[in-house]
Parts: structure tokens; sequence; C-alpha cells
């Protein structure tokens, strides 16, 4: 089978998105022989990507460097920068074939290494130029994602080297499995912006990096606050906006499915945060600036494997689930099983894309708002699909990733020293301060 017939079987990501519902392989292929390009889902995807990208970078830098300390803020910002040119790198010499080309059930092929001949229109009137590009920058944000899980803490040399080797590892395997016509997408299992593919990955990663690499010094009696909320609310507000691209842009057109994706979005994040704030109080006695943000992203978080699939109740649904979930297994992490997942990297986006992903079987139901089933399926299978997904992409991501910090801390190491992690890492890593007074 050719390139295109490859990229055409990722039906379970946009299949249900445009009509007629569940166009099959064949004609997928077929028409992306003969029809022109279309101006309007190609200016969406376009605009999309940014919008991810824009999650990235700034966004999950500037999220993620208000909750460390002062003197590690450019170390984060470090991270995020250094991770989207490492996996734009590998995207582009193998990244984009392995996952998205070939027939194998487990893997992609090779015939679009270094990206060659991009001149290809999709049934849908995509160039496949754009894909790549969309497709792109969710193989950005997923490795940028665990990074929450340790900083303050990690050798530089070992989040490079981890980054690209995570890639082929884990994040291209699953990307195919699922989007690329691999043995999950052939079982039903469907994931139409990366619960499964993005957030699962990253989540369980994260659990096992916490594990390995061990708490900060301090950890949890003498830990600081963030320093720098309000950096860590702007950088939520980009994601909140980025998020729109992530799952609007799924649908790969512009039409009524990216709309509904946008609007469950929105809904699932803002009843998410609302629950979070809830809990909070009632546990804590005040609501904090810092819970209600992270409430919206375990709310986006969850609703990303449903959105294109479901209605409006069901968002607010999965969005109050979410965030009250989310809550207690943050809690639980750090103060229960005492795991330093720093920036509840688990907890919200690996717990959150997890129910999402089983979630969004009965809220596909026509009868709650949904789009309905594919042809062949119903809630018991489509529900046994969606379990299937969801462990086996968590099992083999955290025996991947143990493996792979394993052999790492042999040939890079994985922490700083006391006295550089005493320091801060902008100092005594990057001889950088983010702040004179640092």
């Amino acid at each position: 089978m050719n390139n295109i017939g490859s990229i055409g079987r990722l039906c379970p990501k946009f299949a249900l998105s445009i009509a007629p519902v569940l166009l099959c392989w064949p004609d997928l292929a077929r028409a992306a022989t003969t029809v022109p390009e279309n101006a309007g889902n190609t200016a969406w995807v376009l605009a999309a990507s940014a919008l991810v990208l824009f999650m990235t970078l700034p966004g999950l830098a500037l999220f993620y460097g208000g909750l460390v300390q002062s003197r590690n803020l450019l170390s984060v910002l470090m991270h995020c920068f250094v991770v989207c040119c490492i996996a734009s790198v590998v995207w582009g010499v193998c990244g984009y074939s392995l996952a998205f080309t070939g027939d194998g059930a487990w893997i992609g092929g090779l015939t679009k290494v270094f990206l060659p001949h991009l001149d290809t229109i999709l049934a849908n009137g995509l160039p496949e130029s754009v894909y790549v590009l969309f497709q792109m920058t969710f193989a950005i944000i997923t490795p940028a994602l665990i990074i929450g899980a340790f900083p303050e803490r990690v050798r530089f040399p070992f989040v490079m080297v981890f980054t690209a080797a995570w890639m082929l590892l884990v994040y291209l395997p699953v990307a195919h499995w699922v989007w690329g016509g691999g043995w999950l997408a052939a079982r039903g299992v469907i994931d139409f912006a990366g619960g499964i593919v993005v957030h699962t990955t990253a989540g369980g990663a994260a659990l096992v990096l916490a594990v390995m690499i061990g708490p900060r010094r301090g950890f949890p009696e003498s830990m600081r606050p963030p320093h720098n909320s309000g950096m860590t609310m702007t950088g939520a507000g980009m994601l909140w906006v980025g998020w729109f691209g992530f799952n609007g842009g799924s649908a790969l057109a512009a039409n009524g499915s990216a709309g509904m994706a946008i609007l469950a979005t929105h809904f699932a994040a803002a009843t998410a945060a609302l629950t979070w704030m809830a809990v909070e109080w009632r546990h804590y006695h005040r609501p904090t600036s810092v819970g209600f943000v992270t409430g919206c992203v375990a709310g986006l978080a969850a609703v990303t494997p449903a959105a294109g699939y479901i209605g409006p109740a069901g968002a607010m649904v999965i969005g109050i689930v979410s965030g009250s979930v989310c809550f207690f297994v943050t809690d639980a992490v750090k103060r229960r099983f005492r795991i330093d997942d720093s920036l509840d990297v688990f907890a919200v986006h690996g717990v959150g894309g997890m129910l999402g992903a089983l979630l969004v079987a009965p809220f596909m139901l026509p009868q709650l708002g949904g789009m309905g089933f594919a042809p062949g399926m119903d809630l018991a299978s489509q529900a046994t699909a969606q379990l299937l997904g969801v462990v086996t992409t968590l099992v083999w991501t955290v025996a991947a990733t143990y493996f792979l910090v394993k052999v790492l801390k042999v040939f890079v190491g994985t922490r700083v020293s006391d006295d550089e992690e005493r320091e801060g890492l902008d100092v005594a890593i990057h001889g950088e301060r983010a702040y004179d007074h640092a």
C-alpha cells in the first residue's frame, strides 16, 4: 500500500468529523489523488498548528516556570525550548514516517524519512505538508509535558537525550498504534486529539521519572511555594486558548466538528476549574489561583480524547469528574505516596487523559448528545476498546520509560549535584539568572 494509504488509515482521529461518517480507507486513498486542495481546511489547520505550538511556547513554559523557584526559572524555559527543537528534528528525520506510513501493526515505515514529496492532497483537501506540521506540534508538546516531573534537579544532557530516545521508543509507536492505522486502531480504539497518545504517555512517563530520579531536596517538608503564581496563571490562559487548536484542529477541517470540539473543550475546562476550586475550598478552606488553573488543565486533558465525539453536556460531566478525581490523585501522589511529581504531570495530564479516554464511550451515545458509534461498534465494544487502549499504552509507556532511564543513568546521569541543586540550575547549569535578585 502506498504512503497516502497509510496516512488515511488514521480514521479514528478524524473520520467521524468528515462526511460521510467513517469513510473506509480505500476510498480515502482514491480521493487523495483526485480532490483539490481545500483552502478553508488548510487555513484552519495551519492556524491550529500555530495554536498548538503556542501551547508549548510560551504557554506551557510559563505555566511550569511560575511553579518553580526563581533560581530555576530559566532552566525550565530552556527545557521547553530544547524539547521543542529536538522533537522537531526527530519528527522531520524519521518521526512522521514511523508514525504515519507503512502497513505495520506496531510501527510505521521509512518511506517518508526526511519528508520527501509532501505534495499529496488528502481526502479532505488538506495538503500532506500541513498535516505533517500539525502532527509535529503534538510530538513537541508530549515530551514537553514530561519535564514537569523533574524540574530543579535534573541534568540538562539527560533532558536532551531522554527526549529523543523517548520519542523513538514510546511516542512514535503509540501514535502509530492509534492514529497511524496500527493494532489499536484496528480494534476500534479512538482518541480524537491525544488523551491516549499524548496525555497517557506523558503522564505515565512522568510518574516513572519522578520515582526513579527521586524528590527535590527537602521534599515534602520544606518545599517553598511557587515563585510566581501570576506567571502560572498567564501560562494557563495561553494553554486554554491554544487548546482550541489542539482539539478543534484535530477535526482536520473547518467544519461543525471542529466547532463542537472547541465548544466541548471550553465547557470541560470551565467546569473542571470550578470543581477543583470547590473541592480545594472545602478541604483547605481557601481557593488558590494555582489550584484553580490546575483544575482547568485537568479538564482540558480529560476532554481531549473525547472532544469531537461528544456534546456540551458530556463535556461538562467530564469536567466535573476530572476536576474532582485529579484533585484527589494529586493530593495522594504527593502526600500519601510521597512522590515528587513536581508539577503534577501524572495526576493532571495522565489521569485526566485516561479518564477522558474511558468516558468517551458512554458520552458518544446520541441520547447524551454524542455523535454515535462507528459501524459495528456499540457501547460495550467501544468501552472495551478504550480500556484496552489505555491499559496497553500505560503499560508500554511505564516499561519503556523505566528501561530508558536505567540505561541513561549509566551513560548520561540523571541528577545534578547537591551543590548545583542548592545554587539553582539557572546559574549552575546555564550561567544566567532570570532575576537580578534571585
